[in-house]
């Protein structure tokens, strides 16, 4: 999401954050294993497949396509997040080396996550 956000409308928080940390316990979600991604937009919060739309709504260009996701039935959306978030690896790859952010990437994340 770091490099589709041309315009910085987002700000991260890690899930290990005190942020996302009460928003996890907020929301009655596990505070340690985290079952899925957090997306809040004017003030909604957004879980699984709906947190995946909402973000893509707000990206320009073919990204903002993704978000039609948010109309599938709730019977074919969690089950379909949970596929892809299981496979993740197999399906995107997964690096072996971790972003280490430098002070711009940093600054994107509240309450300094990082």
């Amino acid at each position: 999401m770091l490099k589709r956000d041309q315009r910085h409308v987002f700000q991260f928080a890690t899930a290990q954050s005190p942020l996302g940390q009460k928003l996890y316990r907020d929301l009655g979600l596990p505070t340690q294993d985290f079952p899925t991604n957090l997306v809040v937009v004017n003030g909604a919060v957004f879980q699984h497949l709906d947190a995946f739309a909402a973000a893509m709504r707000q990206l320009r260009g073919p990204w903002s396509l993704l978000s039609m996701c948010r109309f599938l039935p709730r019977l074919i959306k969690d089950p379909t997040y949970r596929l892809i978030a299981r496979n993740r690896y197999a399906f995107f790859g997964r690096s072996e080396t971790c972003l280490v952010p430098g002070p711009d990437i940093r600054a994107r994340f509240a309450e300094n996550g990082y």
